[in-house]
């Protein structure tokens, strides 16, 4: 689905503030509440908003540990670990990538020793060959975005 000019604005006005009703909406875009709703409702029903969340500030409830981990998988069993690492609740994020890794897996943990028995953990899945973790020491922008 093609998305237009109006589409767009919608998108980035839910992604700054998603509470906003769609009479506030259609005041900040100059146009119709029906127009913001049925905009939304199609974008929802095409699957490209896929629900509404917080921002939250991870580090200000206690999560002051970040982590990249790359993970190289073998025998063709990429989207597996890929899916065991991902339900995991500290996991928020999990992209497979070209380069000489498979997988890169973003964590949030409230301790090192929560991060270490995560990492100890995840050296001992089935067909993970070799993992590379990087500790964040800073996070210069954490977002959504759209254009």
């Amino acid at each position: 689905m093609e998305t237009d000019a109006l589409d767009k604005k919608i998108l980035n006005t839910l992604i700054e503030n998603s509470r906003l009703s769609y009479r506030q909406i259609a005041k900040k875009l100059n146009v119709s509440a029906a127009t913001v709703m049925n905009r939304a409702n199609r974008l929802e029903k095409e699957g490209i908003i896929k629900g509404y969340a917080a921002t939250i500030d991870y580090e200000r409830v206690g999560y002051d540990v970040t982590i990249m981990i790359e993970i190289r998988i073998s025998k063709g069993k990429l989207f597996e670990i890929e899916k065991r690492v991902a339900s995991h609740p500290n996991v928020v994020a999990v992209y497979d990538h070209t380069g000489p890794f498979d997988a890169l897996v973003i964590a949030k943990f409230k301790t090192r020793a929560q991060m270490d028995k995560f990492l100890k953990k995840l050296q001992t899945y089935d067909f993970v060959e070799r993992t590379e973790t990087m500790l964040v020491l800073n996070i210069v922008k954490e977002t959504h975005m759209f254009v």
